[in-house]
């Protein structure tokens, strides 16, 4: 683990006391990757909370602070309407969670794309404001002078390929991406301009596994798959995807646990047993000192 937890008894609650070791840094990151390959893949998870990055720390290389908060915690129907404020407030809070991971905090829809002068205000903020070590934009050629102008300025940036959520309206759909060779051509081209801008790693997303496979083996920096394939350099998956808290998620998703199903049933033991006056008992409440 890379953290213990000491109990603060004034609210009963464990808060993390980090123990003596480094956090991973992005050359960490991006040097995983030598000569086009990767012994090791790295191990990205999503995290929202400090309480949930304590947990996800010690076993990953990237925790992504992802805009898709906006569906998992807000109950948003898109990651359009996640706001500034919003990445900010859940980025701070994985910063401080975390002592080991490198945290990568999404800039939202609308917060980047106008002008590489105002990506470099939404990051430079992001990156005060939370601590993260990047920060993490969609699109590929398009945004390939952006990317340059924040890494010559000291914000390392993760890209974004393939299937780019943000771009929903566009794209028509969530769909895989790569059915045809001129969408192929496409992210392949991304990936490249990606890279020669600076990005020290790039996300593909939902793109079909020969081209994941193509686009890992034509880049120096490591690609990390999502619905992509087991040939990237590494895997992010959301958190609660995984973990099963939700029924309904998408094909690439493999679902680790039932933890939705473990709530519900504590959740109604709790008020069968609170509706029966069976809790609290006597070991949960304050007797009269004798």
């Amino acid at each position: 683990m890379s953290t213990t937890f000491q109990l603060d008894t004034s609210t009963s609650r464990a808060n993390p006391t980090p123990k003596p070791r480094k956090r991973l840094t992005v050359p960490k990151i991006r040097d995983h990757k030598k000569d086009g390959q990767t012994k090791e893949p790295l191990v990205m998870l999503t995290a929202y909370t400090a309480r949930q990055a304590q947990l996800l720390d010690a076993h990953c290389d990237i925790l992504l602070v992802g805009d898709s908060l906006g569906q998992v915690i807000y109950g948003l129907d898109s990651t359009l309407p996640v706001t500034l404020d919003m990445m900010i407030a859940h980025g701070a809070a994985v910063v401080r969670g975390s002592y080991h991971s490198v945290v990568v905090v999404d800039l939202p829809f609308g917060a980047y794309e106008g002008s590489k002068e105002q990506a470099f205000e939404t990051a430079s903020r992001v990156m005060a404001e939370t601590g993260c070590a990047a920060v993490k934009l969609e699109g590929g050629q398009a945004m390939a002078e952006t990317i340059d102008f924040l890494t010559n300025r000291g914000i390392p940036v993760m890209g974004h390929v393939g299937l780019t959520p943000q771009a929903v309206n566009v794209l028509g759909g969530y769909a895989a991406r790569g059915r045809s060779q001129q969408e192929h051509d496409k992210i392949i081209a991304d990936g490249e301009a990606v890279q020669n801008a600076g990005a020290f790693s790039v996300v593909a997303e939902g793109v079909i596994e020969p081209i994941a496979i193509s686009l890992t083996k034509s880049l120096e920096i490591p690609v990390i798959g999502i619905g992509a394939s087991a040939q990237c350099d590494g895997q992010v998956l959301v958190t609660e995807d995984m973990l099963g808290m939700f029924e309904r998620v998408p094909r690439f998703v493999k679902k680790y646990e039932d933890i939705a199903g473990i709530i519900e049933k504590t959740v109604a033991q709790y008020a069968e047993e609170v509706r029966a006056r069976t809790f609290p008992t006597e070991d949960q409440t304050y007797q009269p000192k004798a």
